[in-house]
């Protein structure tokens, strides 16, 4: 398998016994290279020395050397600096684009990396290298568990960038699209962030000041005050309801005014959500929090501490919501704050990523540091994917820890990348096969 090739040479797992090329010439390895990911040679600028003579250069690694022709290197001039071809099988020479011959070696993948490996793929267990997790030191742990996490905020800083782009550099404007994603609390993430990115910001800026007006365009724009939209067992209710009724008139004045178009209502999930999460008990929150002024990215920066952050974040619904969950229906009421859970994860997939981001694009560590401070003084997230890492082992005392374990999860064991993985590489260089 080429992965394994690739690996086993990344990782310098060569034979024991004298390396030659297969026209009998000794070969040493230098330096295995750089592993490239992107199109090219697979490791650039490595170094060998072929019958004592030093090549700098690139290495194609590849099962059967045929395969050279198979994926048109001959024909590329981007291969015609390979200095070695590494290969399970060479079963033919192989030339470059301008006629010279690639000197090539038959590297074999190891019986017990093969074994460990094919064990790993099929472990019926979730995660499958659970066996070698308790064996494992805590400072690789540690030293997984810090690339980890700084993967992920890596992974959120890219899509807050992304937003930055298409808000014309906007930051603020950023900041709420992604304040408005983690409201969603993912059931609705991709749903709130598509509504926030076509909210007219500058228009809700100039009713900033009165909260029935920016919750009349949060509403409208989310197409919860055409009734249409309203499912018909629920349409009466509420289009006999004041509330609903004021709502409706303030918006097609508003949406008038400012040439408002409201996004598609059917992006909206409420199947199976608890009703503390309905889309319009978030809106009303986000609304209450717009009008407070208190969603702004300079005022994140300037929060030095989680009890101030709490502080900034915290909101609850408007009046007419504290007895609503759907417009025309009671409830028994409440003031339905963010819960300090809800708060939480908000200071995790919002300020954490949004002030490592800034800084990063500001060229300020203190916003970078704190964003790190913030991880590591929250509690940990408890879900299943947390849960499961505990019952393998893994011990779990921040929010920093639960994050890098959420990378772990999704972006390694789910698709199986083990080889990229350090667990994955305790498994897989230990010199037996690991007990079933």
């Amino acid at each position: 398998m080429e992965q394994l090739l690739h690996y086993c040479w990344k990782h310098r797992l060569l034979p024991a016994y004298p390396l030659s090329t297969t026209d009998g010439r000794s070969v040493e390895v230098i330096d295995t290279g750089l592993h490239n990911h992107n199109d090219g040679p697979d490791f650039f600028n490595a170094k060998v020395k072929i019958d004592g003579t030093l090549w700098v250069g690139n290495v194609e690694i590849h099962d059967c050397s045929s395969d050279w022709y198979l994926h048109g290197h001959q024909d590329d001039i981007h291969y015609d600096n390979v200095v070695l071809h590494v290969c399970e099988r060479a079963d033919k020479e192989v030339r470059t684009k301008s006629g010279n011959t690639v000197p090539q070696m038959e590297l074999a993948v190891p019986d017990t990396i093969r074994i460990n490996y094919e064990s790993l793929l099929n472990e019926d267990k979730y995660p499958p290298c659970y066996k070698v997790i308790p064996e494992l030191s805590k400072l690789t742990v540690h030293s997984w568990m810090s690339a980890l996490q700084t993967e992920r905020l890596e992974e959120k800083t890219e899509a807050i960038r992304h937003r930055v782009e298409k808000s014309g550099g906007d930051w603020e404007k950023a900041f709420f699209i992604t304040l408005a994603r983690n409201y969603g609390f993912g059931v609705n993430g991709d749903a709130f962030e598509y509504w926030a990115e076509r909210l007219d910001l500058s228009a809700a800026a100039h009713h900033r000041d009165d909260v029935f007006q920016i919750e009349a365009i949060f509403m409208g724009q989310a197409g919860f005050l055409n009734e249409n939209n309203i499912p018909l067992r629920l349409r009466d209710n509420a289009t006999s309801d004041e509330y609903y009724c004021r709502l409706r008139s303030e918006y097609q004045y508003l949406a008038h005014k400012f040439s408002l178009q409201e996004v598609d209502c059917s992006l909206w999930r409420f199947l199976r959500l608890r009703p503390q999460n309905f889309p319009y008990i978030r809106i009303s929150q986000l609304a209450n929090l717009y009008h407070s002024r208190r969603s702004l990215l300079s005022n994140l920066c300037e929060c030095t501490s989680i009890e101030q952050i709490e502080e900034l974040l915290a909101t609850h619904v408007t009046q007419y919501w504290e007895s609503h969950y759907t417009f025309g229906s009671l409830s028994k009421r409440n003031t339905k704050k963010l819960s300090q859970s809800s708060l939480q994860l908000l200071i995790i997939n919002t300020v954490v990523p949004m002030l490592f981001a800034y800084g990063r694009h500001r060229s300020e560590e203190h916003l970078v540091d704190r964003a790190f401070d913030f991880l590591e003084q929250l509690k940990p997230e408890q879900n299943n994917i947390v849960r499961m890492w505990k019952e393998c082992g893994l011990q779990v005392g921040s929010a920093g820890d639960s994050q890098a374990l959420i990378q772990l999860k999704r972006n390694y064991c789910d698709r199986r990348d083990c080889l990229r993985c350090r667990i994955g590489f305790e498994y897989l260089k230990k010199g037996r096969r690991v007990d079933k």
